[in-house]
């Protein structure tokens, strides 16, 4: 049992600590948690998002993808950055019109596509989250052999699917205080506000500014 702890809660705290900062997928999955809008499937492909890359770094891929992000840094950054600039942008507007709202408990309606297609660009077209993931994770694995390299991989699987379900259900629990005048507004900016000076440092670190 004294070995497979060690590599658990050596994964867990690390993969819990690269989670934790609020960046652009955590953002998404606090608004959703706020309008309880399709949180459970977007805490269920967020945990196992992140499950998937943690299994390919720890499965030895952490030296390939580091290779090939070195390769593609500078765009894959732009790209990230772009991005994050328009849904940024996005909720700049809302903001300023005042589009989002909560109204007695009911949130305005959004697809279940829509939301995991916007979830997975937030995850997925962030390069910060292959270098967490795959390469970071990946490659602390290599410390560990047989039984305590899988009780690793579990710790730090644990903590992406614990930190996104208390992230998602934890926000839900305040949706009651969204039912104030003028409290998406100021969501909504913050919000787009993290987006863009994410996207700004995403540039910056692509030599783009």
């Amino acid at each position: 049992m004294q070995t497979w702890a060690a590599p658990f809660c050596f994964g867990f705290v690390l993969s819990f600590s690269l989670i934790l900062a609020i960046g652009a997928q955590n953002a998404f999955v606090i608004r959703q948690g706020l309008m309880r809008e399709h949180v459970g499937a977007l805490v269920l492909f967020c945990g196992l998002s992140d499950a998937l890359l943690i299994i390919v770094g720890i499965g030895g891929l952490a030296p390939l993808i580091a290779h090939v992000f070195k390769l593609i840094e500078v765009w894959v950054f732009a790209a990230a950055a772009l991005w994050l600039a328009v849904y940024g942008g996005i909720r700049g507007y809302a903001a300023l019109r005042g589009q989002s709202k909560l109204v007695a408990g009911a949130v305005k309606p959004n697809g279940l596509v829509p939301t995991l297609v916007t979830a997975s660009i937030l995850t997925f077209g962030n390069p910060h989250v292959y270098l967490d993931t795959v390469v970071l994770i990946g490659t602390v694995s290599l410390k560990f052999e047989g039984n305590a390299k899988f009780a690793y991989a579990i710790g730090a699987i644990c903590a992406s699917i614990m930190f996104f379900a208390g992230l998602g259900y934890g926000a839900s629990l305040l949706s009651g205080i969204m039912i104030r005048p003028h409290a998406w507004r100021v969501l909504d900016a913050a919000v787009s506000l993290v987006m863009l000076v994410l996207a700004f440092g995403m540039a910056r670190e692509g030599g783009w500014v």
